[in-house]
């Protein structure tokens, strides 16, 4: 069987010819010393790996050289996976290379058996992308079953989603809530090579601050009241797969600090645990808040920040992709339809029109409550504003701006949700698709009270 074909380019003979002596048992292995030799082979021999270092001739202590290898080799193969080769003191470099479309990094001197394995999950992800691209020759959809989408908005985020799932780097995906930020999570994880490990998903604004430890990081028995037995955390349950952190912001200082050290180490320590166990883990994160400003207030850790968003990607509003609501709705309810054994065929205008017009402040998450509600509740053959509780009553109101309105529908739709369920925080925070934390700003910034009618 023909041997899969590796370039390195190091300007170290050293490390070239031990990396090579290391490799060449399943590797066809070519070398280079510099930027325009590696290009003179990548052209000829066309190599599916590269290994490169980013100190190259004649700048060996800048990165300059390496990051536009990186590009150029890039251009020529875009299958082809780039694994950078780097300093302890050269870190950034590497992830700058990283967000610029290479694979992966390691630290010199090189641990062989590390490199041995980047490279087997780079051969892994090439066959896998292979698979993707003939199936999309096939005219099949990979990857993004879950999430409807024609507005450009949304095909910035698709094709950013392919960009970033083989790779990996720590995602950031910020948004509103109810934009559907746990399936861009799960369609990254999808398309990656670690589709077939676990996805596991923990909100970190839904469980409190005293259990929430635990359920990252595990406990040994006895660590505290109640430890009657060992339990792994949820980071060991994603073991070879992805961590899902869902609403970030809401992480406690404390257990930043944990998590960063996790980050840099790859191993998690159990509550009343003293030894670190090595997990293999790539860990995607969503917020709704701003990060930034969290920062500033000293609530969010900027070192953790920047590990985290490698990359970020931005969910927009569904307000913001009109084109996408009707598409979302009749989805919605074909399926609400056919589970609950009803003969809706569509949407009156007046439903279509209400539909576009109202501001969504739950984004796609309402919609689709609101649409199963619809189904549930009617007994015609077409939705109406009125099955959609969208009817327009708002024809008198005084002219104001986008911003009041918008603002004056949250403050509205949150009211009547705690009213309904009689200030259950915890319920109504669901019905909204929110945390807790999130609820309670909101009902402080609009001045929401118990007497409120």
């Amino acid at each position: 069987m023909e041997k899969p074909k590796l370039l390195i380019v190091d300007d170290d003979e050293g490390i070239r010819n031990q990396m090579k002596w290391a490799l060449s048992d399943a590797y066809d292995v070519y070398l280079a010393e510099d930027r325009e030799s590696a290009l003179a082979v990548a052209r000829t021999e066309k190599p599916s790996l590269i290994l490169l270092d980013l100190g190259l001739p004649p700048d060996p202590r800048g990165a300059g050289e390496g990051l536009k290898a990186l590009e150029e080799i890039g251009s020529l193969d875009r299958l082809a996976k780039v694994v950078i080769i780097t300093g302890n003191s050269e870190k950034a470099n590497a992830l700058k290379a990283v967000e610029g479309g290479a694979f992966d990094f390691f630290v010199k001197p090189p641990d062989l058996e590390e490199v041995r394995i980047i490279l087997k999950r780079a051969l892994n992800l090439i066959s896998l992308e292979k698979e993707n691209i003939a199936l999309k020759e096939m005219g099949l959809r990979t990857g993004f079953e879950d999430i409807l989408g024609e507005s450009p908005p949304m095909q910035k985020i698709f094709s950013l989603v392919r960009k970033v799932a083989p790779s990996d780097a720590s995602v950031l995906i910020v948004g509103e809530s109810g934009t559907g930020k746990e399936l861009i999570a799960k369609a990254i994880h999808g398309l990656s090579n670690r589709q077939k490990g676990p996805f596991i998903a923990i909100n970190c604004g839904a469980i409190p601050e005293n259990l929430l430890e635990s359920e990252l990081f595990g406990h040994e028995k006895g660590s505290f009241t109640g430890a009657d037995a060992q339990r792994k955390g949820k980071i060991e349950y994603a073991n070879r797969g992805t961590l899902f952190l869902d609403e970030i912001g809401e992480l406690p200082l404390a257990l930043q600090v944990k998590l960063l050290r996790f980050l840099q180490e790859h191993k998690v320590e159990r509550v009343g645990g003293r030894e670190g166990i090595p997990v293999d883990v790539r860990v995607l994160c969503a917020t709704n808040r701003d990060l930034a400003k969290a920062i500033e207030d000293g609530l969010f850790r900027e070192d953790l920040y920047y590990r985290l968003g490698v990359v970020t990607i931005t969910v927009p509003p569904l307000r913001e992709r009109e084109e996408d609501i009707a598409l979302l709705a009749k989805a919605f309810l074909t399926d609400f339809s056919r589970q609950h054994k009803k003969k809706i065929k569509g949407f009156r205008n007046d439903a279509l029109s209400a539909l576009r017009s109202y501001p969504w402040p739950g984004n796609v998450r309402e919609l689709e409550n609101k649409l199963k509600r619809a189904v549930i509740m009617s007994d015609g053959r077409f939705l109406t504003s009125m099955d959609l509780e969208l009817d327009e009553t708002d024809k008198d109101f005084p002219m104001e701006s986008l911003k009041e309105v918008r603002s004056h529908t949250e403050q509205d739709h949150i009211t009547r949700v705690l009213r309904k369920h009689a200030w259950n925080i915890t319920k109504a925070a669901s019905e909204l698709g929110v945390s807790r934390p999130t609820l309670h700003d909101l009902i402080k910034k609009h001045k929401i009270t118990l007497d409120r009618q």
